[in-house]
């Protein structure tokens, strides 16, 4: 069991999983982004970049510091809204209503998508199926939210 959601270790798995199974992903088709995901914390941020193409994700890495120049988009909000959607995900078998990245991203009351280049924030709409079916792998991989 994963101990937390705001760990390397968690999105490692969730990566593990996407490689292990890259069937879920081929009607989506290929993917090409990277991700950085943040979840503030009282005590410190954290802050983990994904790096997706075609049909896996080929790295994870904890960013150290303020944002991730070589970021196509940032997903950023508290740590109680990243862990409300991985609780409606193990629930659920995957993220539902506003509980999907695309509501959660696009209201932006809880979850805001952010970033510095047009074509970088193009990418969450071409790819936001691809990336919520990354984060819907929590729900095979023992989240402890």
């Amino acid at each position: 069991m994963i101990a937390r959601v705001d760990t390397v270790a968690f999105f490692d798995a969730l990566a593990a999983e996407m490689n292990t199974h890259p069937e879920r992903f081929e009607l989506l088709g290929p993917a090409d982004m990277v991700v950085e995901v943040v979840m503030t914390r009282p005590e410190s941020d954290f802050r983990v970049r994904c790096a997706f193409e075609g049909m896996g994700c080929s790295a994870v890495a904890e960013i150290e510091g303020e944002g991730a120049p070589h970021s196509d988009f940032r997903l950023a909000g508290p740590l109680t809204a990243w862990k409300a959607m991985f609780e409606d995900i193990a629930a659920n078998g995957r993220a539902t209503g506003l509980y999907t990245i695309n509501s959660l991203a696009l209201l932006g009351d809880r979850i805001a998508c952010v970033g510095d280049d047009p074509m970088g924030l193009d990418k969450f709409s071409r790819f936001n199926q691809s990336l919520q079916e990354f984060l819907d792998g929590a729900y095979r991989v023992s989240v402890g939210v």
